[in-house]
């Protein structure tokens, strides 16, 4: 469930801001040129990273006026308007001091309200931003085009190539996105904001931050240039700066985590989520119903095609339910959770999805303490996991009775399969079938 929302009062404007988290700092989350409170929650990987910001701190969100769940305005707000609001979040929101991150055109008015009000912020970190439009976003023989394109074909979700080329193809981050357009602003509104954008530049203002500063970028940010994070780092004294891999300029379409972790270190000193050599941990293995019989049916090419739809349907559950690939097998894949519940779930929602294709798929699950070695994991929670899978009969997800104790007062609801002895393992295993 979404967090409750309220709103503030900035002049005439109201604000509409949801506040998470019961963390020792106030951290404000200033989007970027639109959003929408409501809808985030509708993206698992967007979920995650607020979750994972919130489970340090109080994590307070907002839409800008003009977009999302704030007032429409008639007139085009200044930078200084919109920093303003930031201000008139905190005083609704309790909050005297806080840690502000700011996220693409987000980043400028965190930039300016730094500066403005430094006895309100005790931090500052930004992501994917810049200090001029022009030199670091679009230059200005390219603005006119790229206008053109949004005025024609915003709300279709067709901005993603230039926001978020790695999920391209995947079609229901692609009816989220187009969602997001539309519920962030109007087609004339986002045209507006874009113009207004195009007078951002903040330079005068770096040489003024003294708040301690992290600036995190992408590498390959296909929207806000790699050198426009560096001149940010180079021109505030003593910014942290940190690159990150990739190409996408939405924070949520990749990996969250590195970020998540890199600014909970900045404002905290440590990281709560720190991979360590051995964790516990709930391992899925998955795989499809006879395989190599309906591979000698397809032929080859038929195959290929049907493994890249299972694996791109997998994947969206996995996302979706928090789940961590770790590696395809060719036809399943081993995925490991922070909670067995959810586990449960995503093999089931997997099961189900991939049977569309004509597949059938079994799982297996089991909890316990596995021994990460960089992308891989090892040990004997991984091979129990492994061979209550291979029991398994088809459209079944098969689990330990550790992963069933795990999940009492869940709902879910199990049969028993009774007590197995497994390859490799000296006890006999009970095992539970999910009904």
């Amino acid at each position: 469930m979404p967090p409750e929302t309220h709103y503030a009062k900035s002049g005439e404007v109201r604000i509409a801001y949801q506040v998470l988290g019961n963390g020792p700092l106030d951290l404000v989350f200033v989007p970027g040129f639109i959003s929408n409170l409501d809808h985030y929650w509708d993206e698992p990987t967007l979920t995650h990273f607020l979750m994972r910001l919130a489970s340090f701190s109080r994590l307070i969100l907002f839409d800008k006026r003009g977009t999302g769940l704030s007032d429409r305005v008639g007139n085009l707000p200044t930078l200084e308007e919109r920093m303003d609001d930031v201000r008139a979040v905190m005083d609704a929101a309790g909050s005297k001091r806080a840690a502000i991150f700011g996220v693409s055109e987000g980043g400028a008015m965190s930039l300016l309200f730094a500066a403005t009000y430094p006895e309100r912020c005790v931090a500052l970190a930004l992501y994917g931003t810049y200090a001029h439009f022009f030199s670091y976003v679009l230059p200005p023989d390219r603005f006119e085009a790229f206008v053109t394109r949004v005025d024609e074909r915003w709300g279709s979700g067709a901005s993603l190539a230039a926001f978020a080329p790695s999920r391209v193809g995947d079609e229901r981050f692609t009816a989220w996105w187009a969602r997001f357009e539309r519920l962030g602003a109007s087609p004339s509104a986002v045209i507006a904001l874009m113009r207004m954008n195009t007078e951002i530049d903040v330079r005068h203002v770096l040489p003024i931050i003294r708040t301690p500063t992290l600036v995190l970028h992408r590498v390959g940010d296909t929207r806000v240039n790699v050198e426009g994070g560096r001149n940010l780092a180079q021109g505030i004294n003593g910014a942290r700066y940190l690159e990150l891999p990739g190409n996408d300029h939405v924070l949520w379409a990749a990996d969250v985590d590195a970020a998540a972790g890199a600014i909970e270190e900045f404002l905290t000193g440590s990281r709560s989520h720190v991979e360590s050599d051995r964790v516990l941990t709930t391992v899925l293995f998955t795989d499809i119903v006879d395989s190599t019989r309906r591979l000698a049916e397809l032929g080859d090419n038929a195959w290929k095609g049907l493994i890249e739809r299972h694996d791109h349907i997998a994947r969206q559950e996995i996302a979706r339910y928090r789940g961590r690939e770790v590696k395809t097998l060719g036809d399943g894949f081993v995925v490991t959770f922070d909670g067995p519940a959810r586990a449960i779930r995503c093999a089931g929602a997997i099961g189900d999805a991939v049977r569309s294709l004509g597949l059938e798929l079994r799982s297996g699950l089991h909890t316990g303490e596995v021994e990460v070695k960089g992308d891989d994991i090892t040990g004997i929670a991984v091979n129990t996991a492994a061979r209550v899978s291979s029991l398994a009969g088809a459209g079944e997800v098969l689990v330990s009775a550790t992963v069933r104790d795990l999940v009492a007062g869940s709902g879910i609801r199990f049969v028993e399969f009774g007590p197995c002895s497994l390859k490799g393992i000296d006890d006999e295993v009970r095992l539970f079938r999910v009904a």
